[in-house]
């Protein structure tokens, strides 16, 4: 037995040809298990038992592939991930994606399977299992982003949580057609005003399962009990028509949201994600000011279709507004929350063709026309990207685009598979102009035989006239407005999008009709990652969700 010349022992020595131990290994097991077992024991006060090759290596832990961790600085290391070059300001980490069709670890779901005995409790254990070797060292970069100065690792700023509040301004875009928002009965006859919210809330069940997102909030803001009292309070305090949400939790809607919500004066519609997903989608109005025509459900997931093989949903409802003096028009309004997943821009796609088929069918009115539509939610793409201009554009050429490219959120495309034409199979029944196929299966077959054969195969259709009712760049300056933050991005991926009279030119005179559409006359204005740093980021003591709301106010022309 080695000992130690710098160590009194009791007792006589022993003698060199002695065994250690008072058994015989093959009683305890072999000596790789044993010396696993001491090794973590006795490394931090006798590490010189078990040799200098230890020592050479003192973070090396054993874990498996699932949950396999590097510290930040070892993800940052030349090579390592050659998207991750340092960029100032909040950016999208592609951190822990090694195939191209694997689900990052951002916003990973987490199943209602996985109780704990308590919020608190959960959220300490989460704090636990979330990124354990970036808790052991420096603040990484996008911590001093968030709040301004490093942190000593694992601790929160000492200073109180700030409650500054963010300043968002309303925009009054009626002046571009030349009228004021209704305070007579001038017009009441041919128009209806009215305002819609878009506004992903933050699953609590997601926020537990991702913890390491929200490493710069103080605890206490990330309770149910805290963020629930938040939420409600920014739904009271702008009131809006009709409210769009994502990452409803259905336990948090059935015992609370709705309830509140329906002593409002609200209408509540939901519809959970599919497979074991805690949250979905709700779309709510006022009674006062409209009534359900109909309510129709989609599911993204259909089995026997490896492309669609996603829990993720989207809710639309066909309203009239009920005013007796309003527009007899009626309105479509969609609400969906789409994959995150960066590199998956094909299944984003199908979704959204999936989603604009069901649209068509519901709007679609006797005479063929279409009647106006409001596509909102959380789309997990950034603007300009093609997926949006896909949707505003009405149209896309994408064969030979890299799936990762699709939804913009990230810069290389190296390593990336390539989109191919038909991006959905003829069994899903959707037609590259993204509309139902009504067809025999022969000449449904037929007919994509042809256009694989075509020249203009590549390229995705649909006929809404869509645009946005955000610029995406903030008023008076060229920063971009930013929907969601935490600590490792701060980007848009949220939108409402509308169906613009007029096919979106500007009304000069309110006293001529317009065409049946929707007329933008004010929104309420974003920020941009400047003034998010001021508030300690998102969620904060205030703003209780990593996204913000998004609202606009839109006069419906019959």
């Amino acid at each position: 037995m080695f000992r130690h010349p710098n160590i009194s022992y009791a007792g006589p020595a022993a003698a060199a040809n002695q065994s250690m131990f008072v058994r015989p290994l093959s009683v305890v097991g072999s000596a790789q298990t044993v010396v696993g077992v001491w090794r973590p024991w006795h490394q931090p006060r006798c590490s010189w038992l078990i040799g200098q090759s230890y020592k050479q290596h003192p973070q090396r832990h054993t874990t498996s592939k699932k949950h396999s961790t590097f510290s930040w600085n070892e993800w940052r290391r030349p090579g390592v991930l050659p998207n991750a070059a340092h960029r100032g300001g909040f950016h999208l980490s592609a951190g822990r994606m090694d195939r191209p069709d694997k689900e990052p670890p951002l916003k990973r779901r987490k199943s209602t399977e996985d109780k704990g005995t308590g919020e608190q409790v959960k959220l300490q254990h989460s704090w636990r299992r979330s990124a354990p070797r970036e808790s052991r060292e420096a603040s990484p970069p996008w911590l001093r982003n968030v709040i301004g100065v490093p942190l000593t690792p694992g601790k929160f700023p000492s200073r109180p949580e700030s409650k500054a509040e963010l300043k968002r301004q309303w925009e009054d875009l009626s002046v571009l057609y030349d009228c004021e928002p209704q305070t007579d009965g001038s017009l009441r006859e041919k128009t209806f005003d009215f305002s819609v919210m878009s506004y992903n809330i933050l699953s609590q069940e997601l926020l537990l399962s991702n913890a390491y997102l929200y490493k710069h909030c103080n605890p206490h803001i990330l309770e149910w009990r805290h963020r629930f009292t938040n939420i409600i309070k920014e739904l009271e305090q702008h009131s809006a028509d009709i409210m769009c949400l994502q990452e409803v939790q259905e336990d948090h809607y059935q015992r609370q949201i709705k309830p509140r919500l329906e002593s409002l004066g609200y209408h509540c519609e939901y519809k959970r994600r599919t497979g074991r997903k805690p949250d979905g989608c709700a779309v709510v109005f006022k009674r006062d000011r409209f009534s359900l025509l109909s309510c129709h459900t989609i599911e993204y997931f259909r089995r026997g279709i490896p492309l669609l093989d996603r829990d993720n949903v989207g809710l639309i409802l066909l309203l009239q507004p009920v005013e007796p003096s309003g527009s007899a028009c009626s309105v479509c309004v969609a609400n969906t929350h789409l994959l995150y997943n960066p590199r998956r821009g094909d299944i984003k796609l199908a979704q959204l063709a999936m989603l604009l088929a069901e649209i068509n069918r519901v709007a679609d009115r006797a005479d063929g026309s279409t009647c106006p539509v409001l596509l909102c939610g959380d789309f997990n793409s950034v603007p300009w990207s093609p997926l949006y201009s896909f949707i505003k554009e009405s149209q896309l050429e994408y064969v030979g685009m890299p799936i990762g490219k699709v939804s913009g959120q990230e810069e290389s495309s190296r390593g990336q598979r390539i989109l191919t034409a038909p991006i959905w199979p003829p069994s899903l029944g959707i037609s590259q102009q993204c509309q139902y196929e009504h067809q025999p299966k022969e000449a449904q077959v037929k007919e994509q035989q042809a256009s694989l054969n075509g020249v203009d195969k590549a390229r995705i259709e649909h006929g809404l006239k869509l645009t946005s009712a955000y610029s995406h760049r903030l008023k008076g300056s060229r920063r971009p407005e930013i929907t969601t933050c935490h600590s490792r991005s701060a980007i848009t991926v949220d939108y409402i999008f509308y169906s613009a009279s007029r096919d979106g030119s500007v009304q000069t005179d309110c006293s001529v009709p317009a065409a049946r559409g929707l007329q933008l006359l004010a929104r309420l204005a974003l920020v941009g990652e400047a003034e998010l740093r001021e508030v300690n980021g998102l969620p904060n003591e205030i703003n209780s969700s990593d996204h913000l709301p998004l609202i606009a106010q839109f006069r419906l022309h019959s």
